[in-house]
């Protein structure tokens, strides 16, 4: 069975500190977003905001658990596997939380993006369905006790990125297609975002403790954190300052008899 750390043990090898510079970087983000949308009225603006304030408020409740030693357990998979677990007694020490995190914050990106696009709820749905199965595999990889097993869903979570990066350029781009032209330089940015920033998770999975072992737990907690605070607070801040989809919230609102006149 995973035998889950100590709570409180705050990290191995000093990452805690990466770990509690992204709960508060995530609560930054949080606070930021809800701070710009506090008094927005218009329903669309305000679908995006909620969903863009539940992004890194979930980071943060994630990181805040690893942090406190919670969201970390250990994986026996033998001295063999790599260094590190050669060197703990065949065993890994695992952050599975960040898989809770991605499970639930990656389909809010998606819904984000999906919902800028244009796109219709058949492909958004069908992207975040690909999106979860991707999510479970790699968490699969991670849990695994068998090398062969966990570079084998380790392959078939990085199809499924594949296939999904690919869906969300080819499809979401075509949706996004009849925006303006603030809005679609907008998509284009956070699409090329999230194309590049999600293509480094797998790796950095690779190289680092759970794969290959090229890089300790100290480097790979700095390397998440600096995807997860780009992938989503950076992602948020680029949409929510957009013109073309949140409008001139400077602008005075205009009264009902202007309205009427419009």
């Amino acid at each position: 069975m995973l035998a889950p750390l100590q709570a409180g043990s705050l990290g191995v090898e000093g990452e805690g500190i990466w770990l509690a510079l992204g709960t508060v970087l995530m609560l930054l983000g949080m606070v930021y977003f809800i701070v710009r949308g506090w008094g927005v009225q218009d329903p669309r603006q305000k679908e995006f905001y909620i969903i863009t304030i539940l992004i890194p408020g979930i980071a943060a409740a994630s990181y805040l658990s690893m942090f406190f030693g919670f969201g970390l357990t250990e994986v026996p998979v033998g001295e063999a596997y790599n260094s590190f677990a050669a060197a703990n007694g065949g065993v890994l020490e695992v952050y599975w939380a960040r898989y809770a995190d991605w499970l639930f914050t990656t389909p809010l990106l998606l819904l984000d993006i999906g919902l800028l696009a244009g796109a219709s709820n058949r492909d958004i749905g069908s992207l975040v369905g690909l999106d979860a199965f991707m999510i479970v595999t790699g968490l699969g990889a991670t849990l695994m006790r068998n090398g062969v097993a966990r570079y084998a869903f380790w392959t078939i979570s990085t199809i499924a990125m594949v296939l999904l990066l690919y869906f969300l350029f080819a499809v979401f781009t075509e949706a996004a297609s009849d925006l303006d032209e603030d809005a679609r330089g907008t998509f284009n940015i956070l699409r090329n975002l999230i194309l590049v920033t999600w293509a480094i998770y797998p790796i950095l999975w690779l190289i680092g403790t759970e794969g290959a072992g090229v890089v300790n737990l100290y480097v790979e907690t700095l390397g998440f954190m600096i995807l997860d605070v780009t992938a989503k607070v950076g992602f948020g801040f680029i949409l929510l300052r957009s013109r073309g989809i949140m409008g001139d919230e400077s602008a005075p609102t205009p009264s009902a008899e202007e309205a009427a006149a419009d």
